[in-house]
């Protein structure tokens, strides 16, 4: 049973979204600032607009989930090979290859700062709702939203860097702020919500739970931005917020209390990759997940993955793999980073040749014979797509393969990095299960950590923002490549410069059309 999906509609004034059902006693044209948010029914339906602003981040534009990959080593720009070279601008980190493309996450950094409004207008209504019996609700309702507040941040500020700080609801032309302002927000946001939600174990959670934000959740998020921060910007603590044991704490907290657990055949956690075996979205792995479902249309309802059409392969189906766009090719090099005995490597890339597929490549740039597995649309044995099949609009909208942010192997990985007592036991739990017979252990060093991180989380998003936290020098070495490769069949070079890396410090482009509006209040980031 899918959770917050509710069909919403926009309600104006309010920059939020809510539930038809909600408002059936008020025509939409009264609904203000001063006459709502006075009931918990009201925060709660705010509430869900706030989690709305999760899916609708990524719905248009460039998804970070696809942009990461492609930044990363792990997948070249790939797309059609009569297609701009907009996402071989993102790849190589050179404007050049897309000169025309001056907006390239226009649609995303909209859509991000509209979520942040949305959670900034419920942290501030939280004094004026009548809570009466209910006061229970307001702390949890208020953690909720703050973490998807410092979870839209710190995607926000890992792909821009510089980017302006907002705590209110406002519309103010704010210049950038100073990185570490943002990360204390984030820090502080999500301590609150850890300190703020229940502490129910997976294994007692109600299925109606599914999908909203958890005190384990908060505590996973925790990690992984102190890790973040600390690398990429060389500092001791998390913006003196948290510290390096407070982190560990958060973690040890979820893996003793949180009642999760590794699924016992990774293949099985991936719709494509396990067939009739596939455990379900909100396993007993899942943390926290950005929720989908095929209920997206072209009137309003953005509820489906948009984006994971673009990691399938170019315009062509072979079940159970559907059509799809052929964004993201997968690196030989991910591929053969792989034992033939580690069962992550089938279950992460689809391998055409391996796999007896007749590919047309004609139609695919950058072609390297592998794609992703672990997000791409799927098909039925005649070719339908399977999300049509369900009720979806069309195949490009109507995809609903949940994003798993948060898995408990990362938990694991994040508490040995950090230098648990348990390290060696957690380290091992994850490479048992993906070696099986053919594990033999090795000592959880950093360095094993972060390989093992390579090839766990490959193709999950993950991969660039483990680099990056290694230092800058250590991802111009990883993405740094000239090779060839297939576009439309023919042979192509493929250039990746660190010197252009380097220039934009692993930031993206801030888009051309917010400096415009600004007034020059912004300021572009290096490189681009």
């Amino acid at each position: 049973m899918k959770t917050i999906k509710i069909l919403i509609v926009a309600v104006a004034t309010l920059g939020l979204v809510s539930c038809e059902d909600f408002l059936t006693t008020e025509p939409l044209t009264t609904v203000t600032d001063a006459n709502y948010y006075k009931t918990p029914g009201d925060a709660y339906t705010a509430l869900v607009g706030c989690y709305d602003g999760l899916q609708t981040i990524w719905a248009g534009g460039i998804a970070l989930p696809l942009a990461s990959e492609i930044m990363s080593d792990n997948c070249y720009g790939g797309f059609g090979a009569s297609d701009a070279y907009n996402f071989q601008a993102i790849d190589e980190f050179d404007l050049s290859r897309a000169p025309s493309y001056q907006n390239l996450y226009g649609d995303n950094w909209s859509a991000y700062y509209e979520a942040v409004y949305r959670c900034n207008i419920l942290l501030s209504k939280m004094d004026q709702i009548e809570w009466g019996t209910e006061e229970n609700l307001r702390p949890i309702y208020e953690a909720e939203t703050r973490f998807i507040r410092a979870y839209l941040y710190f995607d926000m500020v890992r792909l821009w860097g510089n980017i302006p700080l907002l705590t209110e609801a406002s519309t103010e032309n704010l210049p950038q702020s100073d990185p570490t302002a943002v990360y204390q927000l984030i820090a502080e946001d999500l301590v609150f919500a850890a300190q703020n939600l229940e502490g129910t174990p997976y294994t007692s959670q109600a299925q109606a739970t599914y999908g909203r934000v958890t005190k384990w959740a908060a505590e996973a998020l925790i990690g992984r931005v102190y890790l973040y921060y600390t690398g990429y910007y060389g500092q001791p603590d998390l913006a003196g917020v948290v510290s390096q044991s407070d982190a560990l704490a958060f973690l040890e907290d979820v893996i003793s209390n949180g009642g999760f657990g590794l699924v016992e055949n990774f293949a099985n956690l991936w719709p494509a990759a396990s067939g009739s075996d596939y455990v379900g979205e909100d396993n007993q792995e899942t943390v926290f997940a950005i929720k989908y479902t095929y209920t997206s249309d072209y009137n309003g309802n953005t509820d489906g993955n948009h984006w994971l059409v673009m990691f399938g392969m170019r315009e062509q189906s072979f079940f159970p793999y559907g059509n799809g766009w052929g964004g993201g090719t997968v690196s030989p090099k991910l591929w053969n980073a792989y034992a033939d005995e580690d069962s992550r490597k089938v279950a992460s890339i689809i391998s055409v040749d391996d796999e007896g597929f007749d590919f047309d490549v004609d139609r695919q740039r950058e072609y390297t014979g592998y794609y992703n597995k672990k997000y791409t649309p799927m098909s039925d044995e005649d070719g339908n797509s399977v999300a049509v099949e369900l009720g979806g609009t069309n195949f490009m909208i109507g995809q609903f393969q949940d994003y798993v942010s948060i898995r408990y192997s990362d938990v694991l990985l994040m508490a040995a990095e950090l230098g648990s007592a348990n390290a060696q036991s957690y380290f091992d739990m994850v490479r048992q299960r993906a070696l099986g017979d053919a594990f033999t252990a090795l000592s959880p060093t950093k360095a094993n950590i972060l390989q093992e991180r390579y090839l766990e989380f490959a193709l999950e998003g993950l991969r660039y923002y483990d680099l990056l936290r290694q230092g800058l020098d250590v991802t111009a070495a990883a993405i740094a490549e000239e090779t060839t490769l297939l576009s439309a069949g023919n042979a192509e070079t493929k250039s990746i410069s660190s010197a252009d890396f380097m220039e934009t410090q692993g930031l993206q482009q801030i888009p051309n059309t917010q400096i415009t509006l600004s007034s020059g209040v912004l300021k572009q980031n290096a490189g681009w």
